[in-house]
């Protein structure tokens, strides 16, 4: 099996487990929440598009911190989840995490980002 293929394997193992436990207790941590999250990010082109969604939100940060323009801040939460969001109805078909679990979802995304740029997880 290759490298790439593993890490699939891996969230679908832990979340059938997952899914086995208690609803109310599944997700009392992000360490919980993770491999959920993973299972709903199979599809390449939503997880590009998140990852592309990131590092813009990256780069308006930069640039409004380097251009001293507040309103470039008001792009973030478009930018970061337009993407996203077109990757997950369009693409991967299926509902955002961030409608039921906000804080998990938006630690998620970045987390993922780092495991995209690390080769953890396929690009």
């Amino acid at each position: 099996m290759s490298a790439k293929r593993t890490w699939k394997v891996a969230v679908t193992e832990r979340v059938n487990t997952v899914s086995k436990e208690n609803v109310m207790d599944r997700y009392s941590s992000f360490e919980r929440f993770y491999p959920f999250y993973l299972s709903q990010h199979q599809n390449r082109t939503c997880r590009r598009l998140h990852v592309l969604g990131s590092l813009a939100v990256l780069a308006l940060v930069v640039a409004g911190i380097a251009l001293q323009n507040v309103w470039l801040f008001c792009l973030l939460p478009v930018c970061g989840y337009g993407f996203a969001w077109v990757g997950h109805f369009f693409f991967e078909k299926n509902k955002p995490a961030t409608f039921t679990y906000p804080l998990y979802s938006f630690i998620g995304d970045w987390v993922m980002l780092k495991d995209v740029l690390s080769g953890k997880i396929e690009w």
